[in-house]
């Protein structure tokens, strides 16, 4: 990683994420009408399509000789995450949100070297904020081009106590049947029962609708934990960089996995605190019990 000018890397990266931005912000009511992957909540538009396009070949003519993981050439059993310099870019997350106009969606650039989260850019277009971070030296936000801020928002997070304090982001996910959409609905219901009920009382759930935006809320502190199965690495790279350097942690969202893979598909990202990060990953591990999302890397 030392011949890398990882500076230089994510100045190109926070320009494409802008460029990005107009794109979407100008596509017409025909780019925004939507296609399905695997089902009526799995979406797909022109416009994500074309921004991946202008995405990899502005990257791709820039470093030719690095790897490029994107959700729409992404081809299952033949695209790998390797220990190469690799960008991993999702043109559009929340392509749903984008849809419908809900103004939670975003463009998510990932950078790994050794499958390490190196750089992170996430750039919401409709509220102008962008996320960005390269490790070792912090994660900052910006909103409408204005003063860079240091992240986390708050200088002293107070610390974890339990899940009781906590407002916990979580996703149902285009996977509606099966073992994993039956330990989800578990978990969620005991997140939000009362203890007097067996639950964790947790303040509230939250259903952002995009992976990326859902990281850069646990790495502001405006979210204390999100918990995920079933996104991919394009969804997560940006932003567990960025989490990182904001002094959060990112461990598996199965329990016993502290040092997840990029790509395992199971997240669960907690924010900065002096204390309790541990305890909190350790309690809602034990909220999730013996069940365990089962995806396919």
């Amino acid at each position: 990683m030392a011949d890398l000018n990882l500076q230089e890397i994510h100045d190109l990266l926070v320009s494409v994420a802008h460029e990005a931005g107009r794109m979407i912000m100008r596509a017409t009511p025909s780019q925004l009408s939507s296609g399905t992957k695997k089902n009526s909540a799995d979406l797909v538009t022109e416009t994500d399509q074309a921004v991946e396009k202008m995405v990899s070949t502005r990257l791709m003519s820039s470093y030719p000789n690095f790897s490029f993981i994107g959700e729409e050439t992404y081809v299952p059993g033949s695209t790998k995450l390797t220990s190469a310099p690799t960008f991993i870019v999702d043109p559009i997350d929340g392509t749903t949100n984008f849809v419908h106009a809900f103004p939670a969606f975003c463009v998510s650039l990932g950078f790994a070297v050794d499958k390490i989260p190196t750089i992170g850019v996430i750039y919401n277009p409709f509220l102008d904020e962008l996320y960005t971070a390269i490790k070792g030296k912090g994660a900052f936000l910006t909103r409408n081009g204005g003063e860079k801020v240091k992240l986390p928002l708050k200088s002293e997070p107070e610390p974890l106590k339990d899940l009781s304090t906590c407002l916990i982001g979580a996703e149902w996910g285009s996977d509606r049947t099966g073992v994993n959409f039956e330990l989800k609905t578990k978990v969620f219901a005991k997140l939000a029962a009362s203890k007097e009920n067996g639950g964790a009382m947790v303040h509230s759930l939250r259903c952002m609708g995009s992976a990326a935006l859902n990281l850069a809320a646990v790495a502001t502190g405006q979210q204390d934990v999100f918990w995920e199965g079933g996104c991919w690495a394009w969804d997560v790279a940006a932003g567990w960089c960025i989490l990182n350097e904001a002094g959060g942690i990112m461990v598996s969202g199965n329990p016993g996995d502290w040092k997840p893979e990029i790509d395992g598909r199971k997240y669960l990202a907690v924010r900065a605190a002096p204390t309790g990060q541990k305890e909190i990953v350790e309690e809602f591990w034990g909220v999730i019990g013996d069940g365990r999302l089962e995806y396919e890397s």
